[in-house]
């Protein structure tokens, strides 16, 4: 099994994690790499691919600009561009994701990594591995690791405006896309039975198969403070620079180091609750002289630059370090190693017979939690989500309301003053978490879930198994790709059918050797109707609109989004009619052969031909005209269309999408609006029966100009580029 993980937000890499470097770097990364590498581990999965986007950015680490990273010799990091290079907050993205598809298509097929299996983590990439799922015929499943539907609400409860929470974190976006992943995943995969619940408010939850399979964790980094101790091991030397890092790190700040700790690590965020355990310490005096408090609240630089909500927690810290004249008693640095220090700080608070502390107002799992509890710290963390079932499991602490004051520094002195339940706590932990959260054992789950529904499944999801595999296995493995004009070259406008049913049969005919699309100025309804009359065979490609719309077969339900979004740049369509809307000698055509992207029109019969002349038209769209192109067919029809758009434009696209060559691209072609397709590398023919503006292309080697016209022209054209012969 070939297995394809998507994780788009954030910075992935094979070592040195940022976790906690942003409010993109936390648990999700961690998790993603780790089951990554357990998939990798079993002998039954062949390679696994990580996506995640591609960053050149001088903020960033020069390693997150490599499109392909190996991990280990079965599972590497490929990175794909979309959004621009430089790094994004997931919030920033969701404009771009059909691009990220677009790319990701180019890449599998140009490095031929085929996945047998999808797997989709948060939103973002949820929507990605749903759109790729559809395009590659491949079952895909869903981690949301959060909602925006519980986010929202806690956002709304905590004073921020519903309206400026929505535009913020793009949430009508985020629940279109987890509403997508319901409908079409084969199955959900969630941490706790909790998590399954926060689906009940989407439309489509009654759709969708959840499973329970808790992560697990890498038990060689996470193992118990006295393991050195009872096996006589020496550490390595990194463990001991790390662990001396450490101890110096947090000396700096502590008057009494030698007291126990109460430890919290997460990102500097306003759910992680930071406010609400320096309260709690603050207000206590007895806690304060019982223990130190240390914060790891991500990695941060000067305060100032960061971005505005990690800003304000961390400035809210150091205000309450003051309010309460914490000096000495707590410590908060601003760095550490996430490979190597993070295990040690953990275990530096066992040693201690200190308390793991997290408190956060929501948490989805609680993966830190589990960290800790494998190292040997009891644990105080919030009754809220994935803890509430943690700590039953593992008796390793107690639970608490997350704005429960009292009730927080009632469960900290508990365990920090209360030495035979503080051994209880951790010995029991350490034995539980290790029975109930270990990597193996999800991945065993996991698979057996992955094969079931591989058997099961028709592809597309679940729910689109009309769809065509052999279309999606065509544009997958071809290398080349015929792409014809439908009215004057497919089809006679004389409606003479000369070599149309020679034609009909080679389509048929044609198996994986090449891909057949179609290029036209008609709408997708009136192609369909066009081809099931004259009993055509679907085309794999259809552009048409003149390049305004691509779809795979002939249903409008099967859009090439990224293409859409590429050519919607600076398009304004109301404003393009209001300017035309008085123009003599245009007159705009019938509903049916306008388009989203597409405004047609007539031109009048006194200025047809010769008497036309297009630049009158941009004259009258003043500024406009340098935001679209202008076609115009036979002098008597005049197309607009965004500046991107054009037939030419969309073959190139579809050809770079899934890897052909378009040396290897043959066009066909009778009038202007197919005049750009043979521009650039593609090699054309032009049917016999052509519009006087083709005579341009006379002369250019990669063109011939059948003598045949329509069908029988383009069956000419593929005997004199030896397709047709390779067919026989």
């Amino acid at each position: 099994m070939r297995i394809h993980l998507y994780s788009l937000h954030g910075l992935f890499r094979a070592q040195r994690l940022e976790i906690g470097r942003d409010a993109d770097n936390g648990g999700q990364i961690i998790y993603v790499m780790e089951l990554a590498k357990a998939l990798s581990r079993r002998p039954d999965v062949e390679k696994v691919h990580l996506f995640t986007r591609r960053i050149d950015d001088p903020s960033c680490s020069a390693e997150y600009a490599q499109a392909i990273e190996p991990v280990n010799d079965k599972f590497d990091i490929r990175r794909v561009w979309c959004g621009g290079k430089r790094y994004l907050p997931k919030e920033k993205l969701w404009g771009h994701l059909d691009e990220f598809v677009a790319n990701a298509v180019t890449h599998i097929k140009q490095e031929k990594i085929f996945p047998n299996w999808i797997h989709g983590h948060y939103a973002d990439a949820g929507y990605v591995a749903a759109e790729l799922s559809s395009i590659l015929n491949v079952p895909f499943a869903q981690t949301g690791h959060s909602l925006g539907r519980p986010k929202l609400q806690k956002l709304i409860d905590g004073g921020m405006p519903k309206e400026e929470a929505m535009k913020r974190f793009q949430f009508e976006r985020r629940f279109a896309a987890e509403d997508t992943t319901l409908f079409n995943s084969e199955f959900i995969v969630t941490s706790t039975q909790q998590e399954v619940s926060t689906y009940e408010g989407y439309v489509h939850f009654e759709h969708a198969e959840h499973h329970v399979i808790p992560p697990g964790l890498n038990f060689e980094r996470y193992y118990p403070y006295y393991q050195d101790m009872v096996s006589g091991d020496e550490p390595t030397a990194d463990v001991m620079q790390a662990r001396l890092s450490v101890k110096e790190n947090l000396e700096k700040f502590l008057a009494q180091p030698e007291r126990p700790i109460i430890l919290a690590i997460c990102r500097p965020d306003k759910k992680k609750n930071i406010d609400g355990l320096i309260h709690a310490y603050g207000t206590d005096k007895e806690l304060q002289a019982i223990a130190n408090l240390v914060i790891f609240a991500g990695l941060r630089g000067d305060i100032e630059t960061m971005p505005e909500g990690e800003k304000e927690v961390l400035t809210r810290i150091l205000l309450l370090m003051d309010k309460y004249d914490l000096y000495g008693k707590i410590a908060i640095p601003k760095q550490h190693d996430t490979g190597l220090e993070v295990p040690e700080i953990y275990r530096l608070c066992a040693r201690k017979k200190g308390v793991f502390a997290n408190i956060a107002l929501t948490e989805p799992f609680g993966l830190t939690i589990l960290e800790a509890t494998a190292c040997g710290c009891p644990v105080v963390a919030t009754e809220d989500g994935g803890p509430a079932e943690i700590i039953p499991k593992c008796h390793n602490g107690i639970l608490v309301p997350p704005t429960g004051t009292s009730e927080i520094q009632k469960a900290l002195k508990t365990i920090l003053t209360d030495t035979e339940k503080w051994t209880q706590m951790s010995n029991t932990g350490v034995q539980k978490v290790r029975e109930h959260y270990s990597w193996e054992a999800h991945v065993d789950k996991y698979l057996n879930l992955a094969r079931e529904n591989l058997h099961a499944s028709e592809g597309f999801g679940r729910k689109n198994i009309a769809q065509n595999p052999k279309r999606y296995e065509r544009l997958k493995v071809a290398t080349q790709m015929i792409i014809a004009d439908v009215d004057g070259t497919l089809i006679s406008e004389t409606k003479d059918y000369t070599g149309l049913k020679e034609l009909k049969q080679f389509l048929l005919g044609r198996e994986n050797e090449f891909v057949f699309g179609i290029a036209t100025g008609r709408s997708m309804a009136s192609v369909r109707q066009l081809f099931e009359e004259l009993d055509i065979p679907d085309p794999d490609v259809a552009i048409c609109e003149v390049g305004a719309k691509v779809c795979y077969g002939l249903g409008d339900s099967f859009l090439d989004k990224a293409w859409m979004e590429h050519i919607d740049f600076r398009w304004n369509a109301e404003a393009i009619r209001e300017r035309l809307a008085g123009f003599q000698g245009l007159k705009l055509q019938d509903e049916t052969f306008q388009g989203a992207h597409k405004i047609s029109y007539y031109v009048d019969s006194a200025m047809r031909g010769e008497e036309f002349n297009v630049e009158w038209v941009k004259v009258a769209l003043g500024r406009l005209a340098s935001a679209v192109s202008l076609i115009v067919t036979h002098g008597a029809y005049v197309d607009i269309l965004p500046r991107r758009a054009s037939k030419g434009r969309a073959v190139r696209f579809i050809g770079n999408k899934w890897h052909i060559p378009l040396s290897q691209t043959i066009v066909f072609g009778d009038a202007g609006n197919d005049f750009d397709m043979f521009t650039g590398t593609t090699r054309g023919v032009v049917v016999g029966n052509y519009a006087k503006e083709m005579e341009a292309l006379k002369g250019m080697k990669r063109v011939y100009f059948s003598p045949q016209p329509s069908a029988a022209g383009v069956l000419d054209g593929l005997r004199h580029y030896e397709l047709l012969k390779e067919q026989e």
